[in-house]
């Protein structure tokens, strides 16, 4: 396929991945053919609907290798939903009567782009997915190409989504600081809260690597606070069951025997009993664009705070948040790598003209392709059989529980 003009654009929340997908997107298109023309829109699908563009200018493709030490997004992000007409009147990105998604076609026939290239999590690829199919039901004849950023690791059928294992590594390295508060007052409950409405996984990933760093600390024996007050003490993940009886009967002997109790937490844990006491209380429940719960003003830390502070014998309750701070980060080497071999393979896709998200298919032998728009979804549960995930259920002393077959 002949491309002539390429635009990308990152939406949704951060992952330590945009900066550096942008980046490389970039290296990779002047490395192959610097003749081809690349734009951005500012602000995600937002920027598409405005026609608010950037130019790759030769100057930033001579710099755009330093777009790798750095997190956020550097043509910014938005939460536009094409297929919700009335929200995108709301926010005067399109004039009532008009189709977003038509005017996001038109937009990219006026601006002559030949590969659109969307960076995002579930919701920007359905979105991609959406647009893509309406490109080719009215023969706009454009490419799109899409990489999985998700910290959560959610999507469904990719492996392993760009800016994860950064994450999870930040946020341990966020709750190594926060840990030290337990010294501050005796019998105080700590909960890391995570980001993961529907998946476990960078939950249990962060735990694990903060309990990979707690193996490479050197105790002071016999003095100051031994490694057994800031251990992780528990995992809670929205695909186990959760007995808040059995918990907190076994939380409360560690509270005794330690002095501290460290939870992590992944926000969606719980959810439902969240819900349904605000529902039962004739409460409305804050939803988004997309009709996710809007955890944020739910705040799931305080609810299980609330659960298992005096059932414990907690003295005093401190609840933290790593998200933000964890997802505004710069990819690590891992992921760097990670993203390195997606760009290329999104590269080389645009070139042959096959619209997709590009991973690893899990449905397909873990091969890296251009995953076809229409098998993409959200809300992919962490497998909690995962032998790691066992574990390290083991070394901090917590039962495995059910899984919620729901999920």
């Amino acid at each position: 396929m002949a491309v002539k003009k390429v635009a990308l654009l990152t939406a949704g929340g951060l992952a330590p991945c945009l900066s550096s997908a942008v980046g490389g997107l970039i290296e990779r298109y002047t490395e192959l053919s610097p003749e081809v023309e690349i734009i951005a829109y500012r602000g995600g699908y937002a920027g598409l609907l405005r026609g608010d563009r950037m130019v790759v200018t030769p100057e930033v493709r001579e710099q755009a290798h330093r777009l790798h030490l750095f997190g956020g997004s550097p043509i910014q992000n938005s939460r536009v939903k094409l297929t919700n007409v009335k929200d995108c009147v709301k926010r005067g990105l399109v004039a009532e009567g008009q189709d977003p998604q038509r005017v996001a076609a038109d937009q990219l026939v006026a601006d002559g782009v030949d590969v659109l290239h969307t960076i995002g999590g579930d919701d920007t690829n359905t979105a991609a997915a959406d647009l893509a199919a309406f490109l080719e039901r009215h023969d706009y004849g454009l490419t799109v190409v899409g990489l999985p950023k998700t910290i959560d690791n959610d999507i469904v059928p990719i492996r392993q989504s760009l800016g994860a294992y950064t994450a999870a590594d930040e946020g341990a390295r966020f709750f190594d600081n926060v840990v030290s508060e337990h010294s501050s007052n005796p019998h105080m409950l700590i909960i890391h809260e995570v980001m993961g409405r529907h998946c476990g996984w960078l939950t249990a990933a962060t735990a694990r690597s903060y309990r990979a760093m707690l193996d490479d600390k050197l105790w002071v024996d016999g003095f100051g606070a031994p490694r057994a007050t800031r251990e992780v003490h528990a995992v809670y993940v929205p695909e186990s069951e959760i007995d808040l009886d059995v918990e907190a009967a076994r939380l409360s002997a560690v509270m005794q025997e330690v002095g501290n109790v460290n939870i992590f937490l992944s926000e969606g844990a719980g959810l439902d009993a969240i819900i349904a006491q605000m529902e039962e209380r004739g409460e409305e429940v804050p939803r988004d664009p997309f009709g996710h719960v809007k955890l944020d003003l739910i705040n799931p830390g305080k609810w299980f705070a609330e659960q298992f502070g005096p059932r414990i014998g907690a003295e005093k309750v401190l609840v933290q948040k790593s998200g933000y701070y964890a997802r505004a980060a710069a990819a690590n080497e891992v992921d760097l790598a990670l993203i390195k071999r997606f760009v290329d393979a999104a590269v080389d896709s645009a070139f042959a003209g096959v619209s997709g998200l590009i991973g690893e298919d899990e449905e397909q032998g873990n091969e890296l392709r251009a995953i076809e728009f229409p098998r993409i979804k959200g809300a992919k549960p962490f497998n909690t059989e995962e032998p790691w995930f066992g574990e390290l259920l083991a070394g901090i002393g917590q039962p495995k529980g059910r899984t919620i077959s729901a999920h």
